[in-house]
C-alpha cells in the first residue's frame, strides 16, 4: 500500500510546500478529506454509535476522526466474521472487507497527517450523472454550479424573512478578510459561513424581535439551505445564533448539536467576528462608509479605523455598540479591540 501511496502523498506534499512559501500566501489552509462509500460510511456510523447510541441521519457532513477510526481498526481486526456481522449497519459483504478496508483508510490519514474526514454520502454514481451533464453541456463548471446554488439559496431565505444582512455581511467579510494571517488561519469555506450566517443572522425578526437570534437559529437550521451539509447548516445557524446576547455554553442545544470542538471553535471565532460586524451597523442606518484594521502585534491590539459617509457624524452609537459587543472577540482571539473614527469629526 505505502509504495502505491506514497508518491502520490509526497507529490501533494511537495505542493503544498510550494504553495505555503510562495509570496502571495497568506495563510495557511489545513488539508481537508473527503470519505464517501460503503466502507467509510459504515466505519463513521461505527464512530457515532460509539458516542451517540444512534446512527447520525443524515451522515452527510459527518465527521470521522484519526482516533476514532484508529480504536476501530484495532477492534475489527480482533474480531471474527460472525461479531463483526452483528454489528451495526454491517452487510455480509462488508464483514469480509471492512478490515482491509478501514486498515488502508488509517494509513492514508496517517500518511497524510490528517485528524480528521468529512462523510459525503455522495459517490460514483452521483459522480456519473454530474459528468453526462458536464458532456451535455448542462452545467459549465461543477464548483462554479455547486457555489452559485448555495449563494442563491441564502439570498432566497434572506428575501423571504425580509433578513436584510448584506451591509453587515459586507462588514463581516472584510473584517475576515483583513485579519487573515494575522488573527485566524481560517479560510474560505469558513468564509463563506460567516457571510451566510451575517446574510441570514436578522430572519429571526420574521416570528418576533424579542429573542430573534433564537429564532434564527431554528429558521437557518430548519430552512433546507441547498448544497449544504448538514454539519453546515448548524454551523451558519450557531454562527447567527450568538450575533448577541450570551455567548456559547455547553448546555445551548444548537451549540452541543456541533460534532466537534472543531466546529465549536469555528463558530466562537466566526461568531465573534459578526458580533463586531454587527455593532458596526448597529443604527442599521449605513453611517460606517468603511474600515481599515491595525494591529499590533507588540500591544496584541487590533485598532478598528472606521470611515463614516458623513465627516460630521461622530457615529457615538457605532463607537458604544463596538465597546459593547468586544469582549467576546478580544476572549476568543486573545487580543484588545479598539475602534476610532478617521478620519476624526469635524467639529462644530
Amino acid at each position: 500500500m505505502r509504495g502505491v501511496l506514497e508518491p502520490t502523498i509526497d507529490q501533494l506534499k511537495r505542493k503544498l510546500s510550494h504553495q505555503l512559501t510562495h509570496p502571495a500566501a497568506t495563510a495557511i489552509e489545513p488539508l481537508r478529506l473527503i470519505g464517501t462509500s460503503g466502507t467509510i460510511e459504515c466505519l463513521a456510523i461505527l464512530a457515532a454509535m460509539d458516542k451517540t447510541g444512534v446512527a447520525p441521519d443524515p451522515l452527510n457532513g459527518y465527521c470521522l476522526t484519526y482516533d476514532e477510526l484508529s480504536d476501530w481498526v484495532e477492534r475489527l481486526r480482533k474480531m471474527g466474521y460472525a461479531d463483526r456481522l452483528a454489528l451495526p449497519g454491517m452487510s455480509d459483504r462488508r464483514a469480509e472487507i471492512i478490515v482491509p478496508g478501514a486498515i488502508i483508510l488509517h494509513g492514508v490519514m496517517k500518511l497524510l497527517g490528517v485528524d480528521r474526514l468529512k462523510i459525503c454520502e455522495r459517490a460514483l454514481r452521483e459522480g456519473v450523472v454530474v459528468d453526462w451533464m458536464l458532456t451535455h453541456g448542462l452545467i459549465e463548471d461543477r464548483m462554479a454550479f455547486q457555489d452559485s446554488v448555495r449563494d442563491r439559496s441564502v439570498k432566497k431565505m434572506a428575501r423571504k424573512y425580509r433578513a436584510d444582512g448584506e451591509r453587515v455581511a459586507n462588514f463581516a467579510t472584510a473584517l475576515f478578510d483583513q485579519t487573515q494571517g494575522i488573527i485566524h488561519n481560517l479560510g474560505s469555506l469558513e468564509r463563506e459561513y460567516l457571510w451566510a450566517a451575517a446574510m441570514l443572522h436578522n430572519s429571526g425578526h420574521y416570528v418576533s424581535h424579542s429573542a430573534h437570534h433564537k429564532h434564527s437559529y431554528y429558521l437557518i437550521r430548519n430552512g433546507d439551505l441547498l448544497s449544504f451539509t448538514e454539519t453546515e447548516v448548524e454551523i451558519i445557524a450557531n454562527i447567527a445564533r450568538y450575533h448577541r446576547k450570551s455567548q456559547p455554553k455547553r448546555r445551548h442545544e444548537g451549540y452541543n448539536n456541533l460534532p466537534s470542538k472543531h466546529e465549536r471553535k469555528m463558530v466562537d471565532q466566526l461568531g465573534s467576528m459578526l458580533r463586531v460586524a454587527v455593532a458596526l451597523d448597529r443604527g442599521r442606518s449605513g453611517a460606517i462608509a468603511s474600515f481599515k484594521t491595525i494591529y499590533n502585534h507588540k500591544t496584541k491590539n487590533l485598532t478598528l479605523q472606521l470611515t463614516p459617509v458623513r465627516a460630521d457624524n461622530s457615529c457615538e452609537l457605532e463607537l458604544w455598540n463596538i465597546d459593547y459587543k468586544k469582549p467576546w472577540f478580544e476572549e476568543v482571539f486573545a487580543i484588545s479591540l479598539t475602534a476610532e473614527l478617521f478620519p476624526s469629526p469635524v467639529n462644530g
